[in-house]
């Protein structure tokens, strides 16, 4: 009888262990459970490759009535679409860089009705340059000659436009004063954007008049 009792104090020890075993890791899991109800604590995610991993924040949305993002602006938010252009203010338009537009110009066809490099009339010229500066012109010669103020023709600067009669009555030519005694257009004769010179005999009997747009 006593050479038996070894075997079954061995098995009451095993398992008074497993049940000591089972005790222990329940107190641990209502301890863990008790202290994030009791601190409001929220798991958090497994740190990522190179450090702790991080939400990135949400993007802003604009309240209704809210002006659109400013490219540039340190507010606005990545990514925000460019602002639309705008026409250029008369104030902003330099004559010294129209002229330079209009003389890089020179030896472009002429096309009547044309309004680009590949073929330009008077006014499709200067509607072109000018609008290559932000500034936009009337297509017809007569729109252009009402446009600005009026300018004495000893007080001409580069830029300005100046307008004859050539084809019919009243201002049906134009071309853009580059400075001193020089204007640059676009004229059907010889068929190219050249230079002229307003006291050319030609010229100087058909002048009518200057005009600054900017």
């Amino acid at each position: 009888m006593l050479a038996d009792a070894g075997p079954i104090r061995e098995a009451v020890c095993m398992a008074c262990r497993s049940t000591w075993r089972r005790a222990a890791l329940a107190a641990l899991v209502a301890a863990t459970l008790s202290a994030c109800a009791s601190t409001g604590a929220v798991p958090q995610p497994f740190p990522g490759a190179g450090g702790t991993a991080r939400r990135r924040p949400a993007d802003p949305v604009p309240a209704p009535g809210d002006p659109a993002p400013v490219p540039g602006d340190p507010t606005s938010p990545p990514g925000a679409p460019p602002a639309p252009g705008r026409p250029a203010t008369a104030d902003e338009v330099d004559g010294y860089a129209l002229s330079s537009t209009a003389l890089s110009l020179r030896g472009a066809p002429y096309r009547n009705g044309g309004t680009t490099p590949t073929g330009f009339d008077c006014s499709g010229f200067v509607q072109y340059v000018f609008g290559q500066h932000g500034m936009t012109m009337p297509r017809e010669t007569r729109q252009q000659f009402r446009v600005g103020r009026n300018v004495d023709r000893g007080r001409l600067q580069p830029g300005d436009l100046v307008f004859f009669t050539t084809v019919a009555p009243g201002a049906s030519h134009v071309g853009i004063a580059i400075g001193g005694d020089q204007f640059v257009h676009a004229p059907s004769e010889r068929g190219v954007v050249r230079v002229e010179h307003l006291s050319a005999t030609y010229w100087n009997r058909r002048y009518i008049g200057a005009r600054r747009p900017r």
